[in-house]
C-alpha cells in the first residue's frame, strides 16, 4: 500500500493536539475590524475545537497528524 499523502492546505490551518482533538482558529479577524466590537474581536482571537461533522474529513486529509 503506497504512502497517503497529506493535504498541505488543511494541515496549514489544523494542529491536532495530544487527546486527538483538531483546533482551528476563528475566522473573521483579517479585516473589516472598525464595526467589530472590541470584545468580539478578543473572543476571535483564541482558538477552538473543531465539530464532530467534520472530523471525518479532517482525518482523512490529516493521515499523519
Amino acid at each position: 500500500m503506497p504512502k497517503l499523502k497529506t493535504k498541505k492546505a488543511v494541515a496549514k490551518r489544523f494542529r491536532i493536539t495530544k487527546r486527538g482533538k483538531i483546533k482551528r482558529m476563528k475566522a473573521g479577524r483579517s479585516h473589516i475590524l472598525t464595526k467589530k466590537s472590541r470584545n468580539r474581536k478578543r473572543k476571535l482571537k483564541k482558538s477552538t475545537v473543531v465539530s464532530k461533522s467534520f472530523l471525518k474529513m479532517l482525518r482523512r486529509a490529516l493521515p499523519y497528524g
